[in-house]
């Protein structure tokens, strides 16, 4: 199993156009923000099936996944069920979460949001801040609903229990083309394999016309690779290196 997370973004609203995703890329700054390395993030749709194999797959791959989406009361809501196919393990009525319907739910108390409280057997609900809904945790995956707004409180409310070592990021400013540093990068890619490198032209307005980016959880390496680097090429095509 790999260190660090996938994210799957759920919903038949996401693939269809009707509305924008704005979680993943919430999660995607959130994690790296704590040092979690993000492998890989998946839109998928309302379909019961795909899911349960996507997040049967993806929590045998990483350390957490994390789901956003399909989580309610109508008919699309489809990933607590996902969940419990995946791992194998029937539905059963959680008389925290129960509760917490019965007493925090907008009145009348139906059979549909009651259903809320079946969660996969073997599931917890992580608390932190009391005034927040708790997240659905069933193994290593983290359920979030849809809504932007919840999934932001409610990382914030966890997002503590994953935080690792956090990555170091330099980038070189250039005027050049790509193919003018790329056997440099090559080179310096090759002596320093626990850096990350990425090279992105742009379009010049800003001064430059490409930047090198260099990231590792090792400060030292990235420093070092950075050194490499810049020593490598003419001196004049460096515009800044921050």
């Amino acid at each position: 199993m790999r260190t660090g997370a996938e994210v799957l973004v759920i919903g038949n609203e996401i693939l269809t156009g009707k509305v924008q995703d704005v979680n993943g890329p919430f999660l995607i700054a959130g994690l790296r923000e704590i040092g979690v390395e993000l492998h890989r993030l998946t839109v998928l749709p309302d379909d019961l099936d795909l899911l349960a194999s996507e997040i049967r797959r993806a929590s045998t791959h990483v350390e957490h996944v994390f789901t956003t989406g399909g989580v309610g009361p109508t008919l699309d809501d489809v990933t607590i069920a996902a969940a419990a196919r995946a791992f194998g393990v029937p539905l059963v009525r959680n008389p925290d979460l129960e509760h917490i319907i019965r007493t925090r739910a907008t009145p009348p108390i139906t059979d549909a949001l009651l259903r809320m409280s079946d969660l996969p057997d073997g599931a917890v609900l992580v608390q932190g801040d009391v005034s927040i809904w708790p997240v659905v945790a069933m193994r290593n995956v983290h359920i979030f609903p849809g809504t932007p707004s919840l999934v932001r409180r409610k990382f914030a409310m966890i997002r503590e229990r994953f935080r690792q070592a956090p990555f170091v990021l330099r980038r070189v400013d250039l005027v050049a083309d790509e193919g003018h540093f790329s056997k440099t990068l090559d080179e310096v890619a090759a002596r320093f394999p626990t850096v990350a490198f990425g090279s992105y032209p742009v379009d010049g307005a800003d001064g430059y016309t490409a930047y090198v980016t260099f990231e590792s959880k090792d400060a030292s390496a990235v420093d070092a690779a950075v050194a490499a680097f810049v020593g490598g090429i003419p001196a004049e095509t460096v515009v800044a290196v921050r």
